[in-house]
Order: C-alpha cells, then sequence, then structure tokens
C-alpha cells in the first residue's frame, strides 16, 4: 500500500493539499512534533487520541526500525503515514487490494502493541478498551476491563480453537489480527477527517 501510494498517479492538487495540511500542522516548519496535534479539534475529544498521535511517530509505521518513536517527522514521513490511509483504487488487481488492506492492519496493529513486542497482550488491549469507554459515565473501569478479558477470550477461541483449561492465552500476533479483521471492512474503519482543511 505504501508503494502503491507512490506507483499510480497522484495528482500535483492531491499533493499540495497534503503539503498545505503538513505546513498547517507543522506551525510553517520542516517538521511536525507531537505537540503539533494538540490543537487539531477532531483529535481533541477522540478517546483513543494519544495512540493516534503516537502511531504518527511510531518508527514501525514510518518504515524506519522496528520499534522506538520519532521526535518529528519530516514531509515524507507524513506522506508515509498518510498511504496507510489511502482508498483502495478501484485499478488495483486482487493481490495488491490484500497488499494494501495488510498493510493498514499492520498500521493498527501497531498502535494496540505499545511495547513492540510483536503482540496484544491482554493488558495492552485493556488500556485500549478503557480509554475508549473513559468517555462514557455510565461504564465503570471494572466493566471495561470485563469487556476487554471477553474480547480477548473471543481473539483467543477464533486464532487457537477450543483452548486447555490450563492453557494461557499469550496475546494476539499479527496473524491473528488478521484472522480476527478478516471479513471487515477496512476501508470505512480507517479515515482522517482531521486532515481536512
Amino acid at each position: 500500500c505504501w508503494l502503491y501510494f507512490f506507483t499510480v498517479p497522484v495528482s500535483s492538487d492531491q499533493i499540495e493539499q497534503l503539503h498545505r495540511r503538513f505546513k498547517q500542522l507543522s506551525g510553517d516548519q520542516p517538521t511536525i512534533r507531537k505537540e503539533n496535534f494538540n490543537n487539531v479539534p477532531d483529535l481533541e475529544l477522540n478517546p483513543i487520541r494519544s495512540k493516534i498521535v503516537r502511531a504518527f511517530f511510531d518508527n514501525r509505521n514510518l518504515r524506519k526500525g522496528s520499534s522506538g518513536l520519532a521526535d518529528e517527522i519530516n514531509f515524507e514521513d507524513f506522506l508515509t503515514i498518510m498511504s496507510y490511509f489511502r482508498p483502495i483504487d478501484t485499478t488495483m488487481d486482487e493481490e495488491q487490494v490484500q497488499l494494501c488492506r495488510k498493510e493498514k492492519l499492520r498500521f493498527l496493529f501497531h498502535m494496540y502493541d505499545s511495547d513492540s513486542d510483536g503482540r496484544i497482550t491482554l493488558e495492552e488491549y485493556r488500556n485500549v478498551v478503557e480509554e475508549l469507554l473513559s468517555g462514557n459515565p455510565h461504564i465503570e473501569k471494572e466493566s471495561a476491563r470485563s469487556i476487554a478479558d471477553g474480547a480477548m477470550m473471543e481473539a483467543a477461541s477464533v486464532c487457537v480453537g477450543q483452548m486447555e483449561p490450563d492453557q494461557v492465552y499469550e496475546g494476539i500476533t499479527f496473524d491473528d489480527f488478521l484472522k480476527i479483521w478478516q471479513g471487515i471492512d477496512i476501508e470505512t474503519k480507517m479515515h482522517v477527517r482531521f486532515l481536512n482543511m
């Protein structure tokens, strides 16, 4: 998908629009830092705002390493991140569609896998669920933990099948993540409204 972003004709208008948004976010500086996202209204109320912003600086998403966070990103890095959100083109063949989908899911996986160990643990999943539900005054922290535990058990049943009573599910690998998202339309889930100027 990342390569596809640069191989499919992209209009100069599209590049200019992204560059204008980059300059607006950066305050007309050559790089964007995490704090530049503080004044983005559409992100301000998002309960997983910190995870979204972190994903923009994750070296795995920037294709610059297997872990760690960049302090700032330049326009080329910004284009790399935006390539994950590029809509699937009707001219793509099935192999290209699957590759693009896999890259989008890898980006999401990295958002959940906060310690970059290649596995989404129950604790990491609980943190995301708690953040997502934090704005709902009717759901207590313990209820959010129960929801996360149930979702993790469901993931285990999808990925491992029937587990033995003494068997422990270590966490969701990327292959597990692909199985869980199979048949779910990722296109409608991954969009970046805050990029609209």
